[in-house]
């Protein structure tokens, strides 16, 4: 199988869904790239994964940040609230957990994120905080209820994740299809029909049963501002003039805006029944006039360039309008801390930059991680400032803030309709292609036709992927895939000036292989191969490349580190570099909670320690023991690793390669599963362990997820989406072999499936406990003490 990549290819961008535990033992880096599941609500939050086609929560309101705000609950085919009648923490505690998050930190009354709609579902709710659903708690029933939505309940949650919940980071604008599904703007006459962007019209909204129109009477400026706001304009016009009125639709009217709304869906209204109208009196269809920013106004009627000294920019995006907040002062940009950001702040940052409101508030560095300082904390803007520096905010010391915790935007922009004149044919996927455009011809003729290829660079590119929607234009080096059984496999190639060749296979790993395959468009890489010789190899190249070293998330090769000159260890065709790539990706997250309750230090006699021996589990110094007497000290601890991506994860090796331990009589369906350093307080290490897959299987799964591998009678061995394996404490090689270790302040490091991971620990002399301190990842950070974690009972886990 051949596949060799066309003019040049486009790469949705995908925000990177940090996994972070924070405050607790692990903190990840994650390599692939996952996506949370939006539900169809105004401001609403990613549902839990496990409550799928059953009760379903959501925290919803505005504003608030994405851990906070009212609790809605899907039951019986409706969404609803909850009262907040006889609410404690302990009710928040539950709730919380049906979300995702570890804990409650507060619950707030009398609808402070806004009063809901539809049923309120439950009231005088009285849980003891350990439930492990709602239902299990004391509550008058469902529908039964004497409340108003004025008394909904609202909660806010420790931003910390249960592992095996995707953590969105996003608080995103979605409409409530009960009340409009969509909004347009006709326009007013038939000379503007064609002309983008379309500034002023007739509003329609939609509805379930079709387009209906808004009452125009009582309409102001502020609601002009909302709808405009939502078709990616920064500001409205008056308009002096109304469309005659004629026989139509009105479903919606009375509408009264703050003006300061993301959606027109938060203003307040009054519907028409469904399948009914009422007339509007005195008046007719309401009708905007929308002023564009400088990037939408028609060249012919642009009286105004971009400001350059613009105080906020967006970076880190890969389309227009979307990106990492970035303020300048000093003459230096810094970047916002997501403390507080909600669509209020983020859709004055919008319209500052000449775009709409906000479409989502992202927290979490989802548009990755700035550089340099972070100039603003908690801010809290009304929505109707003319600059983000204008509204209320703290300055901030690095001890409040991680670039991990910038915030981001996405604004509504105005619909262009560049897709109807640009287009890539030819390419195997919607992303890659030859570029042809719609043009007029001599005798008026529209037809697409062919762009010259001199001077075609990446920038020109980038535009074009750009004005498509489809993100990121792939540059620089060509690649493509040869040999392979299909076309997600093969040997690397890669054109140097005018020449195809191989790369050299001499550390290619995961990470540079991932990036291979993200570059191809093939999404993840399934395996790196070092080895080709079993592939076609009867139109094998030259060696073009080599000391390929990637992080990982580079969108090239060309991104990542090489050789100048090329230098191969094994310079034969059939060591060239190769990878097997895949639609889709598991992805393992540990569960850093259980680690730190079951952490501990146990001196455990040689005489049970043969088998451990014999797979090399314990520290060199082992060997020079007076066998079978004396003892190790071993730093033990559980771990439960969830599968929580797109993908069951499998070993690599099918079971006529696992290796058969007669000391432990087991298969080993991987040589190393994890590996454990623990390292000094300047990084050296001063002692290792590994932990083979002595078996990976499902040990327990989400509800309404089937366990598929068994390590019994030598199954099948893996973890399923959605489920997760549990190691013990007690098992063989799950520890470190500190025997040689002084005592004093160190770092627990664990490297499992491509992530770092690290913890820091005070080592006791004479004890069997451990003392839990700081978290970080890959960054040094001071130690503090915490309370001390006994020894646990092997019986519990």
């Amino acid at each position: 199988m051949y596949t060799l990549s066309f003019s040049f290819s486009c790469s949705l961008h995908l925000s990177h869904f940090q996994a972070m535990l924070r405050g607790g033992l692990w903190d990840m880096v994650i390599a692939m790239v996952l996506f949370g599941i939006w539900l169809p609500s105004c401001f609403s939050q990613t549902t839990s994964p496990s409550q799928d086609g059953k009760i379903k929560f959501r925290l919803a309101g505005y504003p608030r940040k994405h851990n906070e705000g009212r609790v809605e609950v899907f039951y019986n085919g409706e969404w609803g609230t909850i009262c907040d009648d006889d609410f404690t923490l302990a009710n928040a505690h539950v709730l919380c957990h049906h979300l995702g998050f570890v804990e409650a930190l507060s619950w707030s009354h009398s609808a402070k994120y806004g009063p809901g709609t539809g049923k309120i579902w439950l009231d005088n709710v009285m849980c003891g905080g350990s439930e492990n659903s709602i239902e299990k708690c004391v509550s008058r029933g469902w529908g039964n209820s004497d409340c108003t939505h004025q008394e909904d309940a609202g909660v806010v949650c420790k931003d910390e994740r249960l592992p095996g919940f995707a953590d969105s980071n996003i608080i995103e604008m979605q409409v409530n299809e009960n009340r409009m599904k969509n909004i347009r703007l006709r326009p007013l006459s038939g000379a503007h029909v064609g002309r983008m962007p379309v500034t002023e019209g007739v509003i329609e909204v939609k509805f379930k049963e079709g387009w209906g129109h808004i009452c125009n009477t009582g309409w102001t400026t502020k609601n002009s501002r909302v709808v405009c706001g939502m078709m990616g304009f920064p500001s409205q016009r008056t308009m002096g003039k109304k469309p005659s009125s004629l026989q139509t639709v009105y479903r919606i009217h009375s509408v009264a805006c703050t003006g300061n709304e993301a959606h027109l869906s938060a203003c307040s209204m009054e519907f028409s029944k469904a399948n009914s109208s009422a007339s509007c009196p005195d008046g007719g269809a309401a009708v905007v006039s929308c002023v564009p920013g400088p990037l939408f106004t028609q060249a012919r009627a642009r009286r105004f360039k971009l400001n350059p000294m613009s105080q906020v920019r967006l970076k880190g995006g890969a389309k227009t309008g979307e990106g990492r907040v970035e303020v300048l002062k000093e003459s230096e940009w810094g970047t916002v801390c997501d403390d507080h950001w909600n669509l209020q702040s983020a859709s004055v940052v919008c319209r500052e930059l000449g775009f709409g409101t906000a479409k989502e508030a992202l927290t979490g560095a989802q548009m990755g991680q700035g550089m340099g300082p972070i100039y603003m904390n908690e801010v809290q803007c009304r929505g109707d400032e003319k600059s983000l520096w204008d509204c209320p905010h703290k300055n901030i010391t690095a001890k409040d803030c991680k670039h991990m915790e910038d915030a981001s935007v996405i604004c509504n922009i105005p619909y262009m309709g560049f897709e109807k004149s640009i287009r890539l044919t030819g390419g195997r996927t919607r992303l890659e292609g030859r570029v042809e455009l719609l043009l007029s011809t001599g005798s008026g003729v529209r037809d697409w036709g062919l762009v010259c290829g001199d001077g075609w660079t990446s920038r020109e590119a980038m535009v074009v992927c750009r004005q498509l929607g489809l993100g990121h234009a792939s540059s620089g080096l060509r690649i493509r895939i040869v040999g392979g059984r299909t076309d997600h496999e093969g040997r690397v190639e890669v054109q140097v000036k005018s020449r195809w060749g191989t790369v050299c296979s001499d550390n290619w790993t995961t990470r540079e292989a991932m990036v291979a395959c993200r570059q191809l468009g093939l999404r993840y890489c399934l395996h790196a191969i070092t080895e080709t010789w079993y592939w076609d190899s009867s139109n094998v190249t030259e060696m073009v490349l080599s000391g390929v070293k990637c992080k990982g998330d580079e969108m090239t090769l060309t991104d990542c580190q090489h050789h100048s000159v090329v230098s191969c260890k094994r310079a034969g065709a059939q060591f060239s570099a190769g990878v097997i790539c895949s639609d889709t990706a598991s992805d393992l997250v540990l569960n850093a909670p259980l680690v730190e309750q079951t952490v501990y230090i146990e001196d455990r006699p040689l005489h049970l320690l043969y088998c451990a021996a014999e797979e090399n589990c314990l520290a060199k110094s082992a060997a020079q023991a007076n066998w079978p007497y004396g003892h190790r000290r071993l730093l033990r601890f559980s771990s439960v690793i969830h599968n929580i991506g797109k993908a069951d994860f499998r070993p690599r090796l099918g079971r006529h390669s696992w290796v058969w331990h007669e000391c432990h009589r087991h298969y080993h369906s991987m040589d190393i599963f994890t590996y454990y350093d623990l390292l000094s307080l300047n990084g050296t290490k001063v002692a290792d362990g590994h932990k083979a897959s002595f078996c990976l299987e499902d040990t327990e799964c989400h509800e309404g997820v089937s366990k598929q591998y068994e390590c019994a009678n030598f199954g099948e061995q893996g973890i399923t989406v959605g489920c997760w394996d549990l190691y013990r404490h007690d098992i063989d090689c799950q520890w470190i072999d500190i025997t040689d270790v002084k005592p004093g302040n160190y770092i627990l490091q664990g490297i499992h499936s491509a992530r770092r991971l690290r913890k820091s620990l005070n080592i006791i002399p004479g004890s069997s406990t451990t003392r839990s301190l700081n978290i970080f990842a890959n960054e040094p950070m001071e130690p503090r003490n915490c309370n001390n974690h006994t020894a646990l009972d092997k019986e519990k886990l």
